[in-house]
């Protein structure tokens, strides 16, 4: 998603892009394995690359779904404090919401939320109506499509192995069916889980400061039948994530997850038992669930760049302003919200280039 959202703005500003992509078909990883949701920029640290760039992506993201007639649904979201000694922790949210430009959020009490969503429990909610889903490979359609309108072209099967920085440009070795070199005057690290592997891969000063990755999965499970709620359905954040969750996908179908399991390697297995942990969970705020109904869906890694106990990190976006290599811009951590911070990730990335020379 993010790769693309940058092929698209460098090729708008007449830029030659190649999109090198090392799988068979774009967005099979991490873009493929999310919530979809579109994030109104509510749990962020203010003035962070996450908020900033979370909320103008969310105005942009719904702009260009409407522009480019990608399916999306601003449906709006409940963030529920399931007792009276969570009311603090939503109220923090509120205040940090307020002060990320989020002026939309209005505190919904037990009685509301039973006219709302009445099959949910809770002492209080936050109602964000900025909040939305997205069918992100509809998304990813248009953004390679309006790329390629601007001249962009997509290389797959073409794993880049290895690169080096040299006086006018950056040269790539690229394996695959037919191994090459390509050199280009800038190159983007879109790498998601491997963006760091592939920053110490490419011979130049910034690899030294390239992170440690760290990988957190993330398990869905789908509900089988219709789920009595219409708006995402989510709990007090947890560390590493933002907890157990509802949402819903555009045909109204629900489903449950991510939680958080740190993994030595990206693994996407699914095991059946953590659906008990799962209904643990959710019947803190929708006491009738019926585990039965729970079913094994889908696994997706987050790209970490700091370990278990730490506090989250900030996107990285470095830049030659950052490591001194003009043309080269290093994309790490890009976990949730970068499908909402794409487009805006995008302008970033181009107008960073734009400013580091060549």
């Amino acid at each position: 998603m993010v790769g693309l959202a940058c092929a698209h703005s460098l090729a708008r500003a007449g830029r030659e892009v190649i999109v090198i992509e090392r799988e068979t078909a774009f967005g099979t990883v991490i873009s493929a394995r999310n919530s979809e949701v579109i994030h109104a920029g509510l749990y962020y640290p203010p003035g962070s690359l996450k908020t900033r760039l979370c909320v103008a992506g969310r105005d942009l993201l719904y702009a260009w779904c409407a522009a480019h007639g990608v399916n999306h649904a601003r449906c709006g979201k409940l963030v529920v404090a399931s007792t009276a000694a969570q009311m603090p922790a939503l109220q923090a949210i509120a205040e940090r919401a307020r002060a990320n430009g989020v002026d939309d959020l209005r505190l919904v009490d037990a009685a509301e939320l039973a006219a709302l969503e009445p099959a949910l429990a809770a002492h209080g909610a936050l109602l964000s109506p900025s909040t939305g889903i997205v069918d992100s490979h509809g998304l990813m359609l248009s953004l390679l499509g309006e790329a390629e309108r601007h001249g962009a072209m997509l290389a797959l099967g073409s794993p880049v192995l290895e690169g080096r920085a040299e006086a006018d440009g950056i040269v790539l070795r690229i394996g695959g069916e037919v191994a090459t070199e390509l050199k280009a005057k800038r190159v983007v690290n879109a790498a998601g889980l491997d963006a760091p592997a592939l920053g110490r891969a490419i011979a130049a000063p910034a690899a030294v400061h390239a992170p440690q990755a760290h990988f957190a999965r993330g398990v869905y499970f789908s509900y089988a039948g219709k789920a009595p709620f219409s708006r995402l359905i989510y709990p007090i954040p947890e560390p590493g994530g933002l907890g157990v969750h509802l949402t819903l996908d555009l045909g109204g179908q629900a489903k449950f997850g991510p939680d958080v399991e740190w993994i030595a390697a990206p693994d996407y297995s699914v095991d059946p038992a953590r659906a008990e942990r799962f209904a643990s969970a959710i019947r803190r705020w929708w006491p009738d669930l019926d585990a039965q109904r729970l079913q094994p869906g889908y696994a997706g890694v987050r790209p970490k760049i700091v370990g278990p106990g730490a506090p989250d990190a900030d996107f990285r976006i470095d830049g030659p302003a950052t490591h001194g290599t003009p043309g080269l811009v290093h994309l790490y951590g890009i976990e949730s919200p970068g499908l909402t911070a794409a487009l805006a990730i995008g302008e970033h990335v181009a107008a960073t280039l734009a400013a580091g020379g060549r």
